[in-house]
């Protein structure tokens, strides 16, 4: 039940997109710098930190518009991807992230707060270049998921996940409460199927058996916890050890 409701949001969530799409444009937040603006997605990304604190990557599984079209495509061609490489997308996030501050010290700062900003009324695609742009991300999308494997964009490309890796890290640092994973090794069968369903492509079972249920790629999505015969997986809401 669980997963139908994920799958379900995930489906409201894409087609939504066309309204959505520039509250997660990382193009958007430039333009803005460069006016002094704080856009949506500014806010958005902001939020995507704070919210990791005690949701960890939730928002990755159960809200990003982007991950039903991933997971759909997993389905079709269940490939994993190579988590070792996964250091690439802070190639673009990096000096994505320092654009952004060279733009805002030339514009003097931020002076002024606009979460519709470039939008129509709040809609995202509203002409022709902001729909051949929506086209061209899902495009993409769907490449990477094809060509490289199960959600390849969140691995090599996001640009939003780094907020939400970076407030994840600093809630286990001051150990704030927030939900995670634990499991009890000792009932395991190792049947390999939580690695096997595992949406981000980690050897859960590994992880079960060495007790470190807490990785910076885990989404939280809950795959593993409904699909184990035995029931070693669960949520649980606490700071880390």
């Amino acid at each position: 039940m669980r997963q139908k409701l994920r799958s379900g949001i995930l489906i409201v969530m894409f087609v939504l997109m066309p309204v959505t799409f520039f509250y997660f444009s990382p193009y958007l937040i430039i333009m803005g710098a460069s006016e002094g603006i704080i856009t949506g997605s500014f806010i958005v990304f902001a939020l995507l930190f704070l919210a990791a604190l005690f949701a960890g990557r939730s928002f990755c599984s159960w809200v990003c518009p982007l991950a039903g079209i991933q997971e759909h495509c997993a389905s079709a061609r269940s490939k994993k991807v190579n988590n070792r490489l996964n250091w690439i997308r802070y190639l673009i996030w990096a000096p994505w992230l320092g654009i952004i501050i060279y733009m805002a010290v030339l514009a003097g700062g931020f002076k002024k707060v606009d979460f519709a900003y470039q939008t129509f009324y709040g809609i995202s695609v509203q002409d022709v270049p902001s729909l051949i742009i929506y086209l061209a991300v899902v495009i993409i999308t769907l490449v990477l998921s094809f060509s490289v494997g199960k959600r390849a964009l969140c691995h090599y490309v996001c640009w939003m996940n780094p907020f939400m890796i970076a407030g994840r890290k600093l809630a286990n640092i001051i150990k704030l409460p927030s939900l995670r994973l634990k499991a009890d090794k000792e009932i395991c069968i190792k049947c390999g199927k939580c690695s096997k369903v595992c949406t981000m492509s980690l050897d859960v079972m590994e992880m079960v058996q060495s007790q470190k249920m807490e990785n910076a790629e885990c989404i939280l999505c809950g795959k593993c916890v409904d699909t184990c015969p035995k029931g070693v997986i669960k949520y649980t809401f606490r700071p880390s050890f």
